[in-house]
């Protein structure tokens, strides 16, 4: 079995040497292979000449890419993961407060049977106010709307079997709900306790300012677990009840004005009714452009609406397909 461990680096110059000599430290002797992929997000400190100094050095375990420019955590995550090779993929940060040490303990676990198996940082050294207890509000908000509830969904030590992560590209600020992802295709998600230790060098790249983007991207996250390949259900249900209260609004319309003798509240009843219908009409409507997009989607691209564990005695499509040829 090999390992892969992507580290997404930005301006962390200072810490990379030291990160390859924990990873030395807490892998080398193990029963599986190793390396790191580390995918250096447009750094302005020199971290990118480090990373070819340390790929030169030890070109058995360290891979490097270097972008252009800086496009963000998650793109940075994304092009480690789709250069990783290993049978299992550990993601982590470069700033050294995630520990190395902790890796083993994450792939015992995953050997009992879980697809993906998730860091807690239970005792974090960080600002209380500024990073620990937003970041406890967003894991519960989070939770309750993805239904996938862990303590740390901001830990980035996580390990994830390679046809797990493998199914879903990144956007945005979509690293954090990778978890979500993975439940969505049936993945069995434990968590762990693993150390966290204060930052020694740089500075950190985490604010509040994260908490609209982590917000609109829980949003999208919602709807493509929950509704990508069934967008009528999502749209359909709410176009449905303003049609409903449309309905209501115009009924009253025409009986409070006549019955209760109220001639003054027919207008406004009726122009309620116009708005709820064109609101609902509009709803499903934008229903069906979702799902024709949703069908093209899957079938330009030949992705199933479903995913599969292993075959038993049976060949894949395309093995099939050849074998009729």
């Amino acid at each position: 079995m090999k390992i892969s461990i992507v580290v997404p680096v930005y301006n962390e110059s200072e810490s990379l040497p030291h990160l390859i000599e924990r990873l030395h430290q807490a892998l080398d002797g193990q029963a599986f292979q190793w390396e790191v992929v580390l995918a250096d997000d447009g750094s302005s400190d020199g971290s990118a000449e480090v990373l070819e100094r340390m790929a030169a050095q030890d070109e058995a375990h360290v891979r490097a890419v270097l972008f252009r420019r800086n496009y963000g955590q998650t793109a940075a995550m994304a092009a480690g993961i789709e250069h990783a090779v290993g049978d299992v993929i550990v993601l982590m940060d470069a700033d050294l407060q995630n520990d190395p040490a902790d890796i083993p303990m994450l792939l015992e676990k995953l050997d009992e049977g879980y697809d993906v198996v998730s860091g807690w940082r239970k005792d974090r050294q960080d600002s209380l106010f500024l990073r620990t207890l937003p970041s406890r509000i967003a894991n519960r908000l989070i939770g309750r709307v993805t239904g996938v509830v862990l303590h740390d969904y901001g830990c980035s030590l996580k390990a994830y079997k390679r046809e797990i992560i493998k199914g879903f590209t990144l956007y945005g600020e979509m690293h954090r709900f990778i978890p979500a992802y993975a439940r969505a295709v049936g993945a069995r998600i434990a968590e762990v306790p693993v150390r966290h230790h204060a930052r020694k060098y740089g500075k950190t790249k985490y604010g509040l300012g994260r908490t609209v983007r982590v917000i609109l991207d829980l949003m999208t996250v919602r709807f493509l677990t929950g509704f990508a390949s069934k967008p009528m259900h999502y749209l359909g249900r709410p176009g449905l009840i303003s049609l409903a209260l449309a309905a209501v609004a115009l009924c009253c319309a025409f009986v409070i004005p006549f019955v209760l003798n109220a001639k003054a509240a027919f207008w406004p009843l009726l122009a309620v009714s116009v708005f709820l219908a064109g609101m609902g009409f509009q709803a499903i409507a934008l229903g069906l452009v979702a799902e024709l997009l949703m069908r093209t989607y899957h079938e330009s691209q030949g992705k199933t609406p479903y995913t599969i564990k292993r075959r038993i005695n049976v060949d894949k499509p395309d093995e099939v397909a050849a074998l009729a040829e």
